[in-house]
């Protein structure tokens, strides 16, 4: 079988909140594919750790510490990119996170607005900040979503609405970046499992499994590992004609009918 279109040998990506859940197992995975790959996050040490195993790989591994909410930070960490790795190919905005879960009504204004900055303007600062280099390279922007900004989710409100934001603004990029031969495509992961999400559901007494089984056809949560590859898939050449497009990865859809539906039946008839 011919994967050349999947190899990313001598391409370089950059990976926002590359340190831990989902932008690690992206990073890797990536590398894996033959990325050199930069990390960037708040906190250096997560970012050492992913930069060093991926150097395990046999690839370059460059950890930039970096506030994705700050513009002019955002621009010094892809020139530094740029600078030390020679080019940049594959942006993947994955910084994100929501401050709390609590309803729209009580919700602090102050967290509302970091909210918005760090899962909506931080992938226009890093996006606009890449461009000129992907213009160059010929590259490509995966922005990380979630279902929350395909269906809503209760308590968390402003992350929601930035996601939702997300996903338009991936559709604009597309649409404006196109022309110049940069794609720009989505992933909305579901419930997944990363270290953060763990600690929440433990924090808080949810049985995520139960809820999963329920909940999603597939009858459980994802794992990072199957995010990044659907986010790897947008960002390689297997997907060379794909701009604009939002995918989610969740599970399947969380839908009801009018009518209960015994397990065994529509399989039994098939």
């Amino acid at each position: 079988m011919d994967m050349t279109e999947f190899d990313l040998t001598g391409r370089v990506a950059l990976v926002t909140g590359g340190g831990t859940g989902i932008g690690r197992a992206t990073a890797l995975l990536l590398a894996e594919r033959g990325a050199d790959v930069a990390v960037a996050g708040r906190r250096a040490e997560p970012l050492e750790k992913t930069a060093g195993d991926i150097a395990a790989l046999g690839r370059r591994g460059l950890a930039v510490p970096c506030d994705v909410r700050k513009p002019e930070a955002v621009r010094a960490m892809v020139a530094e990119v740029v600078a030390r790795l020679g080019r940049l190919d594959i942006l993947v905005n994955n910084a994100g996170g929501a401050h709390g879960h609590i309803g729209l009504a009580r919700m602090d204004l102050a967290k509302w607005d970091r909210d918005i900055q760090l899962n909506l303007s931080a992938a226009q600062y890093c996006a606009q900040a890449a461009l000129p280099h992907l213009r160059r390279s010929k590259g490509n922007v995966v922005n990380v979503s979630s279902l929350a900004g395909m269906h809503g989710t209760q308590g968390v409100g402003a992350y929601s609405a930035a996601k939702a934001g997300l996903q338009m603004l991936t559709r604009v990029m597309a649409a404006e970046w196109g022309p110049i031969g940069v794609r720009v495509n989505c992933v909305a992961p579901g419930m997944t499992a990363t270290e953060a999400a763990e600690l929440g559901w433990e924090k808080r007494g949810y049985d995520a499994k139960a809820v999963a089984k329920k909940a999603f056809p597939l009858g459980r949560y994802g794992e990072m590992r199957e995010v990044a590859q659907a986010i790897a898939f947008f960002a390689c050449d297997a997907a060379s004609y794909i701009t604009g497009e939002s995918l989610a990865v969740g599970g399947g859809p969380n839908i009801g009918g009018m009518i209960d539906v015994e397990e065994d039946e529509p399989l039994a008839a098939l």
